[in-house]
């Protein structure tokens, strides 16, 4: 059923499971931080997916089917950002909310700049010859460490000396900006912000991991299911990225991989390519999603 040519109006036992089952997925990947949380404790990798993109778990459990999608006896729904009630009478008796097109209009200029950043990453070539140098330029030539205070694997000479043995080849702005200075010059492009949609490439570990955060991003816009899948692969690469760091993790039950040797080398790009592949779908499919907001927008 739709209302005017756009909008279709999901019936309450129809969406009611599929939000329950949303919400069950997103507290079995939240669980484990939740209760580090209320214990006071810290993990030095899984953590990342919350204290840097700053998305709660409240916001990842609430199911959003995307625009153009209308959900009867949601009563709930009409007060969430990004939501209104529709007025006019339906077919379905009830309350009904959805995405609100006064929200996309305002985040048009997000949906399309996401939108370009995801077509041309996925125009491109994926690099894998960055053997996630990037964490170890963030070290490099200093004295402190991030990450809790996690040990270096190496030590802070054997580290440096890594570093300054292959060529740093960082595509992704917002590991660069990490960089120690001394480390800054030693890759192959100095990296801008500006630069961002021209220099992303879909071998990167953290453009990949970036998608989850563009998801939430146009959210309530785009569907939540997506968000999740995106979420699984911020985790899984957030994984690859810190077994290949400088950091010792074994006591947190992650074996190194070691970069520094070719055959570390030849782990991490098997893996970094199983990670690209699993993201080129997700991309292509928020790309999907950001293109019809944008048809949405000026159709």
């Amino acid at each position: 059923m739709t209302v005017g040519a756009a909008v279709a109006i999901l019936a309450e036992p129809d969406w009611r499971p599929r939000a329950a089952a949303h919400a069950a997925r997103a507290d079995e990947l939240a669980g484990d931080y939740l209760h580090r949380r209320a214990t006071g404790t810290r993990h030095p990798v899984l953590d990342f997916l919350w204290t840097y993109y700053g998305h709660r778990p409240a916001q990842l459990r609430r199911w959003h089917p995307g625009y153009g999608i209308a959900l009867c006896g949601a009563a709930e729904y009409s007060g969430l950002r990004g939501y209104h009630r529709l007025d006019e009478p339906t077919p379905i008796p009830g309350p009904v909310a959805t995405a609100d097109p006064r929200f996309l209009r305002a985040r048009g200029d997000t949906v399309a700049y996401i939108a370009g950043l995801l077509r041309a990453t996925a125009s491109r070539p994926a690099q894998l010859s960055c053997f996630g140098l990037h964490e170890w330029a963030m070290v490099y030539r200093t004295g402190e460490v991030r990450h809790d205070a996690v040990p270096l694997r190496l030590g802070a000479a054997g580290t440096d000396a890594v570093l300054e043995s292959m060529p740093v080849r960082c595509t992704h702005f917002d590991a660069f900006r990490f960089f120690t200075p001394p480390a800054v010059g030693r890759n192959n492009r100095y990296l801008t912000r500006d630069d961002q949609p021209l220099t992303e490439q879909p071998g990167c570990l953290h453009a990949n991991m970036d998608l989850y955060k563009w998801c939430f991003h146009t959210s309530p816009l785009t569907t939540s299911d997506l968000q999740l899948d995106c979420f699984e692969l911020a985790r899984d690469a957030r994984i690859l990225d810190m077994r290949a760091s400088p950091y010792d993790l074994r006591e947190y039950g992650y074996e190194p991989i070691e970069i520094e040797t070719p055959a570390g080398r030849a782990v991490y790009v098997r893996q970094q390519s199983d990670i690209a592949d699993r993201a080129a779908t997700l991309r292509a499919r928020l790309l999907a999603e950001c293109e019809y907001l944008l048809e949405q927008l000026h159709g």
